[in-house]
Parts: structure tokens; sequence; C-alpha cells
């Protein structure tokens, strides 16, 4: 099995939704493959902190004490009853305004789930990069020779510049993988640390300046500029990465 075979179905591994088949091959991949075995981990990580942090929210005190006086109701009248019009509109309304909280609730849960998901893919990259020996695919300060190694390799043109005049200079690129789908991953370097710009196109919800977040010691920043997202991770201090991400964002 593939890395990225193994990255698309991680999840469905870690909830045990697969075949034995499918499990047996996932298993020995992780135990062979370095790369693949701390995104499960970091999978069961985010799996643990979600039943652990998500919060938990009940219906309110109003909807139960309806639904229950309508449950009442129906017990009390006879089979051969009919039920009164309104009655009925009552329960459908209980049970319309029970459907929208319930899916509100999930889609803000979903959203926040997928969007850590995405944030520990990205520290287990960068972590991956510095201690894999593999910063880079192609390593050039030109971004004339940088940019044109990704063509064919994605589906979109990375911007790639060189900031040495600014303090950033360009080290390369190389090719990642981020929620299931290959990204482009640009280095860029601080005096002695190492930043990881990765770029891929996709319609996510982050402001055109976003601000910064911290995870494992880690500085990172999320944010879309011409349809592409852009998260730069670093361990320098927060200022000098808003300092970097404005150079991105003119």
């Amino acid at each position: 099995m593939r890395c990225t075979d193994t990255r698309t179905l991680i999840e469905s591994y870690v909830d045990g939704e697969l075949d034995l088949v499918r499990n047996v091959e996932i298993e020995e991949h992780l135990g062979d493959c370095p790369m693949c075995a701390p995104v499960h981990k970091d999978t069961l990580d985010l799996r643990s902190r979600i039943r652990e942090d998500v919060s938990y929210f009940r219906a309110p005190t109003v909807l139960h004490q309806r639904v229950r006086a309508i449950a009442r109701e129906k017990r009390a009248k006879t089979r051969y009853s009919r039920v009164p019009v309104w009655t009925w509109s009552g329960a459908v309304a209980a049970a319309l305004l029970l459907t929208v909280v319930t899916l509100g609730l999930m889609r803000i849960a979903g959203e926040s789930s997928r969007e850590q998901m995405i944030t520990q893919e990205i520290v287990a990259d960068h972590l991956r990069s510095l201690m894999a020996d593999h910063l880079t695919d192609v390593t050039s300060t030109d971004q004339h020779t940088v940019k044109p190694w990704f063509h064919g390799k994605l589906d979109f043109a990375p911007p790639v510049n060189d900031f040495a005049a600014e303090g950033f200079p360009l080290v390369g690129g190389r090719l990642d993988y981020l929620d299931g789908q290959p990204v482009a991953a640009l280095v860029y370097q601080h005096r002695l640390h190492l930043i990881n710009l990765f770029v891929w196109a996709a319609p996510e919800k982050y402001a055109e300046k976003a601000p910064g977040k911290t995870r494992q010691g880690f500085s990172i920043l999320f944010w879309t500029r011409d349809g592409m997202t852009y998260c730069a991770i670093s361990d320098l201090a927060t200022d000098e990465m808003q300092t970097f991400a404005a150079l991105l964002q003119k």
C-alpha cells in the first residue's frame, strides 16, 4: 500500500470502518513507514482530544417540555380519536426545530474538527521535513528554478517569491501531502529558523490576513488569497511570522 492510499484511509482505519484485508494492509504499512506512522498517531490524538474537549450541546429545556407535553397529549387520546391539527403542527414544529439545531451543531463541530485535523497534519509534515532529511525536492534560491519544478506535479501553479532582501531567503520546495491531496511546500529561512509554507487550491474559510495560532511550540498562520490557501509554520516568534506573511499578502 502506498502512502497516499494510507493517508486517504487513515481516518476510516482509526474509526474501524474498513474490512479485514484493508486493516491488515494499513497495519503492515504503518509498521514499516516512518512517514505515515506519525500521521496515524496524530489522528488518534486528535480523536481523543475531540472526545474530551468538544462541547456537548443539550436541547433547550423548553424544547424538552414541549415534546413531553405533546407525547402526554397523544397518549391521552384513544387510537380512534382524531388528533387536532394544532397538535400535529406543534409536533412538526418541534421536530423541525430539533433537526435544525442538531444539524447546525454538527456542522460547527465538523468544521472545527477538520480544521484541527489539517493543523495537526501541518505540524506533522513540518516536523517530518526537519527530521527525515527531506526538506526540499528542489533546492534553489532562484524562484524561476523552483516554480517550474512544480509544473505537472500539481493541478495549480503555486506563487513562488524570494524575499532575501527582506531577510527571508528562499531555500527550495518539495511536494507534500495534506488533507489527502498533494500540495506545494515552499521552504524559507530567517536567520537559523526554517519556515514551511504550504500552498494548495481550496476554498477554505480563512481571512486574507488571519491571526496566528500556536501548536506544539510552532507559530502557525492560515490565510487565503486569489483562490489559494496558505499556511506558514515555523518556530519563529508570532510577530516575525506575521512579518513574513505580510510579504506574501502584498
